[in-house]
């Protein structure tokens, strides 16, 4: 009895040890894996990877005409001709004709649009292909007609764009296409569109100055909005550009602030028309005696003055449009985000209402609704450097702004290119 204990004891012994044996052979396999795991996911990225150098990521055709300014003699009313026809929307990319046969009694219930398509070009042999499904659902009955007029009223309807490979017997459906917008040789108008598809939040835009063309991804939406601005232009439409002066200030010690009150003792009465408060900082009203030169030697007594950026940009009258600070300063400021978004309307008298908002990267900073007379200036004050962190006590940021008026004229004559 003793013995076969014994032997019994014994088995157990070895049986544990085996097992212990074995999960110490099983254990390094896992923290192999482990460990790997961790350092493919901590895996830092290559600084050396090659990437476009800054200065052919930094090129840009706009700057020449965007960001040089005359303040010495600024023309408050500019007239220029333009001929209408020249405007063309045209859609981009290979669009063969479909097979031309009828189609009788097509109907279907309320489905996707894609389904409803795959339903018809499948009768028809043509594969499709949903870019970017599902679209909107849509219903119809008893259609009738060619097969490209069927499409399009399906199309139309789910507000999308369709292509067709002849070759390929292929259908391609999207929400966007590529679409490129010629317009009339004017830098003024060309200038004005760019800045109105970037006030619409359209930046991936390519233009040509040659042809004096942009090309840009539209979805429908945009697509109608450009339409109406073309059809805008039919009625010799009032264009308003700004000229804009950004600029830094430091006070010259830590504890004092910019006295702007002293700008009513360093110039006449009534040189400020009105001042008007912001969420942050406040705008100023002011006639042809505050300009740049005054401005800068006025600042230059309190602190330090560091320019950010000049440049200038085009709002169709009671459209938005977009200036990039940073189009025209040193990309490597930390406030080159910053942008001005500008709606602006012509009213009686030569009288221009203004609604001027601040926006960054991070947001909406502030907004301010300005009511101004042709020949007046406007000044942003108290914007805190702080907001784009930069360091610096009571440090700000001002932005300077000059309205101008340009009146368009239809003509069949070659338009100037001067701006």
């Amino acid at each position: 009895m003793f013995d076969t204990l014994k032997k019994y004891t014994l088995f157990l012994l070895l049986f544990f040890l085996c097992a212990c044996q074995a999960q110490k052979t099983q254990e390094p396999a896992i923290n192999f894996k482990k460990s790997g795991l961790e350092a493919k996911i901590s895996l830092p990225q290559n600084p050396n990877m090659i990437r476009t150098p800054k200065g052919a990521s930094m090129f840009d055709l706009e700057t020449p005409l965007r960001c040089s300014v005359n303040w010495q003699t600024q023309q408050m009313i500019t007239t220029i001709p333009y001929n209408v026809k020249a405007f063309n929307l045209v859609q981009n990319g290979n669009n063969d004709m479909l097979p031309r046969f009828e189609v009788t009694g097509f109907s279907f219930g309320m489905m996707p649009a894609e389904k409803a398509l795959l339903k018809l070009t499948k009768e028809a042999g043509i594969k499709l292909v949903a870019k970017d499904a599902p679209y909107a659902s849509i219903s119809a009955e008893n259609l009738r007609g060619e097969l490209s007029e069927v499409i399009k009223m399906i199309a139309d309807a789910a507000e999308i764009y369709y292509s067709y490979d002849a070759h390929n017997k292929t259908l391609r459906i999207s929400r966007k296409a590529n679409f490129s917008l010629y317009v009339p040789k004017s830098r003024p108008i060309l200038l004005a569109l760019l800045d109105v598809l970037r006030g619409a939040g359209i930046t991936d835009v390519t233009s040509n100055w040659d042809d004096y063309s942009i090309t840009f991804d539209a979805d429908f939406e945009l697509r109608n909005k450009i339409l109406t601005l073309i059809g805008y232009f039919e009625e010799n439409p009032t264009l308003i550009a700004f000229d804009v002066y950004v600029l830094k200030v430091y006070p010259n010690t830590k504890h004092n602030d910019i006295e702007w009150q002293k700008l009513l003792n360093t110039f006449d009465y009534g040189t400020i028309k009105s001042a008007k408060s912001g969420v942050i900082g406040r705008v100023l009203t002011a006639s042809n005696d505050l300009n740049i030169s005054s401005l800068v030697a006025f600042l230059s007594r309190q602190g330090r003055v560091e320019p950010v950026a000049q440049g200038k940009f085009v709002v169709p009258n009671l459209w938005y449009a977009r200036f990039d600070v940073g189009k025209c300063g040193n990309r490597k400021d930390i406030d080159a985000n910053l942008s001005i978004l500008a709606k602006a309307s012509l009213e009686q008298n030569n009288k221009i209402f203004s609604n001027i908002t601040l926006d960054s990267t991070g947001g909406e900073i502030t907004q301010f609704s300005i009511r101004s007379q042709l020949g007046e200036n406007f000044l942003i004050i108290g914007i805190p450097n702080e907001i784009f962190g930069i360091q610096g006590k009571n440090s700000q940021s001002i932005v300077f702004m000059v309205p101008r008026i340009i009146r368009t004229m239809k003509s069949s004559q070659h338009l100037q290119n001067k701006i």
